[in-house]
């Protein structure tokens, strides 16, 4: 059951260029890096390795594929950017950031790694790729609103990451025994950079898995489906 908690836009005018959303705060706007732009020197691909390899060191108590609705958003955060994951769904969770940091937002995702048991193994990049990108393939009914505002193109915001090294702690949130290991990570992805005050971001997807094809031996339909509200304040108010 474990393995369940992992599967656990621009807008249309201006190309791929910044787009914005109105916020109710101070009326600035919401920035949305573009899909082919670099956020402090990394790609968004980089950036997803990133979280991962920011989530695969966290304890297993408190961890944010687990989290409740009050647990603490900032454990584990630094540096300018902050990332953002969360179980299953349906959930709304009140948080904070300070002024000034950039939010990863993990819409839907998924990864491989060296560490992990069947069927989320695998032991070379190729093999590492090949699975995330066959099971990234499976999302579907991808959405995200800020501040009440859609963002289209979210199809333009999927990316896969560099097979990347990370360590775990023992236990950790995918298994009993941590270590050393590689992965390789498919899915929506957006970064976001928010003005301060008060800001509601509403997202969510689904898995949808066939019979057999996760669980060779579970011959019914699994549909995951994630439906996240954040409430979050940037900054003191």
């Amino acid at each position: 059951m474990k393995n369940y908690l992992k599967l656990i836009g621009s807008v249309a005018s201006l190309g791929l260029l910044l787009c914005s959303v109105a916020v109710r705060a101070d009326e600035k706007a919401v920035t949305i890096v573009p899909p082919d732009a670099k956020y402090h020197g990394k790609t968004y691909g980089e950036c997803a390795a990133a979280f991962w390899q920011y989530a695969f060191a966290l304890p297993v108590e408190g961890h944010p594929f687990a989290a409740g609705p009050n647990d603490d958003f900032s454990a584990g955060q630094s540096g300018s950017v902050w990332f953002w994951s969360a179980p299953e769904g349906p959930m709304t969770r009140t948080v904070r950031m300070p002024a000034g940091k950039a939010l990863f937002l993990t819409i839907r995702d998924v990864d491989v790694s060296s560490l992990e048991a069947e069927p989320f193994f695998g032991a070379t990049e190729a093999e590492q790729r090949e699975k995330a990108t066959r099971y990234a393939d499976l999302i579907e009914s991808v959405f995200v609103t800020i501040n009440g505002v859609p963002v289209t193109n979210l199809e333009e915001f999927r990316f896969s990451t560099p097979q990347f090294e990370f360590t775990a702690p023992t236990p950790w949130i995918f298994g009993e025994t941590g270590g050393t290991g590689t992965a390789v990570g498919d899915g929506y992805f957006l970064m976001l950079e928010l003005p301060k005050g008060h800001h509601t971001i509403h997202y969510g997807g689904t898995f949808r898995f066939a019979p057999g094809e996760l669980f060779p031996d579970y011959l019914e339909e699994i549909v995951l489906e994630k439906d996240i509200t954040i409430e979050l304040t940037v900054g003191e108010e």
